[in-house]
């Protein structure tokens, strides 16, 4: 099937997968591109978009536009390819571009120790390198909206499985620029405005809800510490209320507990920090850290 290109193969080794060919492959000029425009075309002239309900619509016109639009203003690149495919029950959007790589980017601009750091940021939401024209929510809601989200720059990838309640870090074979991909499936049992119901205040819209994975921390260490909890916490304070979120964790630390559960909130007092599925001796940890 590779040989008669009816399949096109993505990854090495274990990672490597198949899809049907491509059903739209541009390469476009940055230089004065309008995203909606791009999504305008592909929307209505090609046949395999029919396949789409209007909540798959309403979730692909979101994450297309605000990813495209991402490569437009601040990847630095000349040149963006965007690729649709087709799978049985979905379609698979990627938009490449050869720039400075979006990890990279943050890390330069905030400061931060490295481009892991720039992963747990933008994970969070509310960020961005651009505040003049961006709020930082357009990674952030589309990881949270779409089935399956993979961001893949340098060395590393950062993938978000909604179906599977999943988030994961990890080595990439080298990608020049930025690489994101992303699924939706053809009938999605979400709908867009319950993904922003989610995160944002019901009387004024605003953005002032995260949702935070304490798993994406625990990089190379054999337990979440003081360090880490640092890590998880950072520009935290820029929300009202933030959800921390223990699943696939098995083991915290005392001065993790700490830190979360009564360094931190003495400092902030406006935030609500809600710890949700903990395992039962993460609860037991949290619980005996809390103040009383």
């Amino acid at each position: 099937m590779l040989d008669a290109k009816e399949v096109d193969a993505r990854g090495q080794g274990r990672s490597r997968s198949y899809l049907r060919s491509s059903f739209w492959d541009q390469t476009l000029a940055t230089d004065g591109l309008q995203e909606d425009r791009v999504w305008r075309r592909l929307l209505e002239g090609q046949p395999e978009m029919t396949r789409l309900n209007d909540d798959a619509i309403a979730i692909a016109s979101f994450a297309f536009t605000e990813m495209v639009n991402n490569a437009i203003d601040h990847s630095y690149a000349d040149q963006v390819r965007v690729i649709a495919s087709v799978r049985p029950f979905s379609l698979v959007f990627s938009v490449i571009d050869h720039g400075i790589g979006i990890f990279s980017s943050v890390r330069k601009k905030m400061g931060l120790e490295d481009e892991f750091a720039s992963i747990q940021e933008i994970s969070k939401g509310k960020l961005t390198t651009d505040s003049a024209r961006h709020t930082g929510q357009g990674i952030f809601f589309t990881s949270k909206a779409v089935d399956l989200f993979v961001a893949r720059s340098h060395d590393l990838h950062w993938s978000v499985d909604n179906l599977r309640n999943d988030h994961a870090v990890g080595d990439s074979p080298f990608v020049r620029g930025t690489a994101i991909e992303f699924e939706i499936s053809t009938t999605p049992k979400r709908k867009l405005k319950s993904v922003f119901d989610e995160y944002t205040n019901p009387d004024d819209y605003s953005f002032d809800r995260s949702r935070t994975v304490v798993k994406l921390y625990d990089y190379d260490v054999a337990f979440v510490s003081r360090s880490e909890a640092t890590r998880l916490l950072r520009n935290l304070d820029r929300f009202n209320e933030v959800v921390i979120d223990f699943a696939g964790v098995s083991e915290v630390g005392q001065g993790f507990v700490d830190e979360v559960f009564r360094v931190w909130p003495g400092e902030h007092p406006a935030v609500r920090l809600l710890p949700v599925n903990m395992s039962p001796a993460v609860r037991a940890m949290v619980e005996r850290g809390l103040p009383r």
